[in-house]
């Protein structure tokens, strides 16, 4: 899957997450949490999961969290994904 434009899915309320998306020549991710400490790991670990997922091999990926939940997580790097018009 490859990221063609640039794209934002997300809000900054407490409980959710922006993500933001961009074409890049290698994949990059970007993680700010308020809550790093505690579930930085985790958070990684979903995002590298839905990148997977989505087949995401290249491609600029920055998350600025707010304590959101791993669905919450995955339904916007997906939703991101599709308004990057990734393919």
């Amino acid at each position: 899957m490859e990221i063609v434009k640039k794209a934002v899915a997300g809000t900054m309320q407490s409980s959710d997450l922006m993500v933001f998306v961009e074409p890049a020549d290698k994949l990059k991710v970007e993680i700010e949490s308020t809550v790093i400490k505690q579930f930085g790991h985790l958070i990684e670990a979903k995002v590298d999961e839905v990148l997977a997922k989505n087949g995401v091999t290249v491609g600029f990926i920055r998350l600025t969290d707010r304590g959101a939940l791993d669905y919450a997580i995955e339904a916007r790097i997906e939703t991101a994904l599709a308004r990057a018009g990734a393919v």
